[in-house]
């Protein structure tokens, strides 16, 4: 309820406005600015309805006193008569006009409270604005809603749903949302995009966007300028009436509009359904008329009855109504289907617009497609059952024309160049396997002919039964059978003939036969005796000792033994050769002399009889000749075996001696480099008893020798182990000399290089002169060098694996070991001493510049330091400044650089 002015009602505000002025005031909220942007919001909105009649106020307070503005105000706004004002100038007459303006708004269900006509007329400016908001709630908000909520939450809402696809926008409330003036411009480009270019409008320029808005507004939707931006810039919360009864104005305007674009979608929607309504009747009227149409042009086809009487006609008339079936109905039930389908979804949509049912045109109706449909089907099944039956009486006919036909191809086939096969001489020139061959494919034919006696009598029968039931070609069918008939006599006369020639050919060929087949199981291993004998004769031989040379002349004589049996053998083999040739030449036989079993001739066997006589003494001279060679290498043996057995432990004496030397087990550095100089000079000394060795090796070797029961050294361990002894006195000599330069060097004693090398040969078990890496760690160990066994241990024990083993080779070499212990126990520079000594020379700052560079350095060394030096880019630096970090611990390997 308000107490100080203002109204209930149901517009989402509680009306208070004196109450609630009066409690912001009380704790220090209000804002003397927002009395004045009411004030001028107030005024224009009045003037923007009191112009309707011709009239306007210039102050609010003071233009309603006399109540006939405001009662002219509310009979525009509310479209109502009120009743005459009274037009005397006395203070009753205004409170008497200002009670008929209050009473008009009371009757509007509005229940003010401390309002009076006396404030009004004493031109109470707050009174005054309560008045008026109250009238701007009534008749410019109230009518406002949106979800069924209050008036003023409508509002809101209808402000954010038309803003909120906009960027930098965010309606929450009626002050500060429209601070910026983008709400206002949003609201304007929403409805009317072509005023407003929305994109080009910035957050930043709030003033801007206000005038815009403002004035776009007042030009072009008739919306007065009710704000001040400068009020509302200037004003910590903008007055919330004021803004609401601006954006109120913007609601009224644009809801006209949407008005018009519901009416028009509406008419589109009802013509939509017309017209899609519209398009189905036509489609249908097409649909029923196409179908009807292939159905009357379908049916004096299926009706008809003629054919050539053939079963090939009538076959083909029957592919052809399954074709129709196949392919061109199937389209047409598809088509008959979607008719249907058409006609009852039209029919449902105009039921459900209310509109009246379609009728097809006359002639057209489902029904009368259902009646040309089943006309259709009936004689689609009566055109098959003829079709059938008239296929099943000619193929009666046809069958029987098509047995004879089959059975006279297939019995000619079969005769076709029989009687030329009976009439051939050609067992004349066959040999005994082809004549029986021959002969016993006769007997199979015998067999076959009499077997196709009753193929022929079928033909016969088919041919009188054709004739029998007047087959219409008749006079070809008798004329084939006659001449299968003739045929068959006269193969049966020639089987016979030929069957006598074939027997008296095979008499004669026998006989020859058997000299051949004696001759070829003669003559193959002979031949095979002479093969292996030859081979043996010529065979290259390679032999390495007199024992292989014995046993090859002990074979040879055993062979000579055998030669007086060989020869009685040839004589017998040569003899069936002549009695074959004698038979062919008095029988007169073709190709009677080829033996059919062997590829051997007697003159073959000839020849080779004789090379294997003429090989043999060849064969003793060869052996006679190989027997003395082989004497002379085992002289060479015995020299290479002599002179091998001397050097080679000399020179494993002499490797264990450098190795010995080379542990470091006794005497100071000075004197292993001098006894393993005396070494070098002995083994150089040794080299004439090798090249000696060398000489013989090569006479065994162009000898042909490849072993030697006589030593177990060869040429190339002896000359591996030359180069091994001259490798190991170099490799320990340039060991000794870097250990005198690394003792010298460094400062190491005597003491600490002996301990060093007594303790890498102790873990040095296989004395291979390298450690594993546990032997490695174990070594450390005992030079007391302390190893965790933690995580930590096993990471530092790794870094320095990686320096003793850079490639990864899983062993540390002796050098590598004294170096890092050399390390280990003398003073050397480091990364960081070198660091300090460039942040001396550059006075402490984090770089070095050139000049400072030529001025505390050698001119070369100062050069170098300056190309290889990268540019710092650190803070604070200056053009030309170098990175003297980065520099030194690349020196030290401790860098990518």
């Amino acid at each position: 309820m308000m107490e100080n002015g203002g109204y209930v009602g149901q517009y989402g505000d509680d009306g208070g406005y004196m109450e609630q002025e009066e409690e912001w005031e009380r704790e220090g909220l209000l804002d003397p600015a927002w009395e004045k942007q009411q004030k001028k919001t107030f005024t224009a909105w009045c003037n923007s309805h009191l112009r309707k009649a011709g009239t306007s106020i210039d102050n609010i307070d003071d233009d309603f006193r006399n109540g006939l503005k405001l009662m002219l105000l509310l009979e525009v706004i509310s479209g109502e008569t009120l009743p005459k004002p009274d037009r005397g100038k006395m203070r009753f007459h205004k409170i008497a006009n200002v009670n008929k303006a209050l009473d008009f708004i009371a009757s509007k269900g509005v229940k003010l409270v401390s309002i009076g006509a006396e404030e009004i007329v004493d031109g109470n400016l707050k009174m005054t604005l309560g008045m008026i908001w109250t009238i701007i709630l009534r008749f410019a908000i109230q009518d406002i809603s949106v979800e069924e909520m209050t008036a003023k939450e409508g509002l809101l809402l209808w402000c954010q749903r038309k803003t909120a696809p906009y960027k930098n926008v965010n309606v929450q409330n009626f002050h500060l949302s429209f601070k910026d003036g983008l709400a206002f411009c949003a609201l304007i480009h929403r409805h009317r995009p072509d005023l407003i270019d929305y994109s080009k409008l910035s957050k930043d320029n709030p003033l801007e966007n206000l005038n815009t808005a403002f004035d776009v507004a007042e030009k072009y939707l008739d919306i007065p300028r009710m704000l001040d931006p400068d009020d509302l810039q200037n004003t910590a919360m903008p007055d919330e009436r004021a803004v609401m009864t601006y954006v109120s104005s913007y609601y009224h305007c644009f809801s006209g509009a949407q008005k018009a674009e519901t009416a028009a979608n509406r008419i589109c929607k009802v013509l939509k359904v017309n017209q899609e309504n519209e398009r189905l009747m036509e489609e249908y009227e097409r649909l029923a008329s196409d179908l009807l149409e292939w159905i009357r042009r379908t049916m004096p086809w299926l009706n008809s009855r003629q054919s050539d009487s053939t079963l090939a006609g009538v076959q083909k008339k029957l592919e052809e109504y399954r074709t129709y079936r196949r392919k061109h109905k199937p389209p047409r039930v598809e088509q008959k289907a979607k008719l249907e389908t058409n006609f009852n979804t039209l029919q449902t949509k105009l039921r459900l617009s209310n509109r009246p049912a379609y009728m097809p045109t006359e002639g057209k109706m489902v029904s009368d497609i259902t009646n040309a449909w089943k006309g259709l089907e009936h004689a689609e099944k009566s055109f098959e059952e003829w079709l059938l039956a008239e296929t099943m009486r000619l193929e009666r006919l046809e069958h029987l024309a098509q047995k004879f036909k089959h059975k006279a191809d297939t019995h000619e086939d079969w005769t076709k160049g029989k009687e030329e096969m009976l009439q051939s001489q050609d067992f004349r020139n066959c040999k005994l396997n082809e004549l029986k061959a021959l002969k016993k494919k006769h007997e199979a034919f015998e067999s076959d002919l009499a077997a196709h006696q009753d193929r022929v009598e079928q033909i016969a029968a088919i041919a009188q039964e054709l004739n029998t039931l007047e087959y219409h070609d008749c006079a070809s069918v008798n004329a084939r059978c006659q001449r299968i008939c003739d045929q068959w006599d006269r193969l049966g006369v020639l089987t016979q003939r030929r069957c006598q020639g074939l027997d008296e050919a095979e008499r004669i060929l026998e006989k020859i036969d058997l000299l051949h087949l004696e001759f070829a199981k003669r003559a193959a291993p002979f031949n095979n005796w002479l093969d292996g004998a030859r081979e043996d004769l010529v065979d290259m031989f390679i032999v390495h000792t007199m024992e292989e040379i014995q046993g090859l002349i002990q074979a040879h004589d055993q062979f000579k033994a055998t030669l007086g049996e060989a020869d009685k053998e040839f004589n017998v083999i040569i003899g069936l050769v002549r009695d074959a040739e004698a038979i062919v030449k008095q029988e007169q036989v073709p190709g009677g002399l080829v033996n059919p079993y062997t590829t051997l001739s007697a003159d073959l066997i000839s020849r080779k009889w004789s090379e294997v006589r003429a090989l043999v003494p060849q064969r003793d001279q060869t052996l006679a000749n190989e027997l003395r060679k082989q004497q002379n290498n085992e002289m060479l043996r015995r020299q290479f075996a002599e002179k091998a057995n001397a050097v080679g432990p000399w020179i494993e004496r002499q490797m264990d001696a450098v190795t010995a030397i080379g542990m470091g087990i006794s005497g100071s550095l000075e004197e292993q480099l001098h006894r393993l100089k005396e070494y070098e000079q002995a083994v150089y000394a040794y080299k004439p008893s090798i090249e000696e060795l060398e000489k013989i090796h090569q006479a065994v070797q162009e000898s042909m020798i490849f072993e030697n029961r006589y030593t177990h050294y060869t040429m190339e361990t002896l000359r591996v182990g030359w180069e091994q002894l001259l490798t190991s006195i170099n490799r320990n000599i340039n060991e000794v000399e870097n250990q005198i330069l690394t003792r010298d060097s460094k400062g190491i004693t005597q003491e600490q290089l002996t301990e060093f090398r007594s303790s890498f040969n102790h873990f040095d078990k296989n004395r291979t002169g390298r450690l594993a890496p546990e032997e490695f760690k174990s070594c450390l160990v005992s030079l007391g060098y302390s190893i965790g066994k933690d995580k930590q241990g096993d990471m530092d024990f790794q870094r320095i694996l990686a320096v003793v083993d850079p490639n990864s080779s899983g062993y540390v070499q002796f050098d590598a070991f004294l170096d890092f212990m050399t390390r280990e126990s003398t003073d050397t520079d480091t990364a960081e001493q070198v660091i300090d000594s460039f942040r001396i020379l550059a006075s402490d700052r984090p770089y070095i510049l050139p000049d400072e560079l030529r001025r505390e350095l050698p001119p070369d060394q100062a050069e170098y330091c300056i190309q290889r030096m990268p540019p710092y880019k650190g803070p604070n630096a200056i053009p030309g400044a170098l990175d003297y970090m980065s520099f030194s611990t690349a020196l030290y390997g401790e860098s990518d650089l």
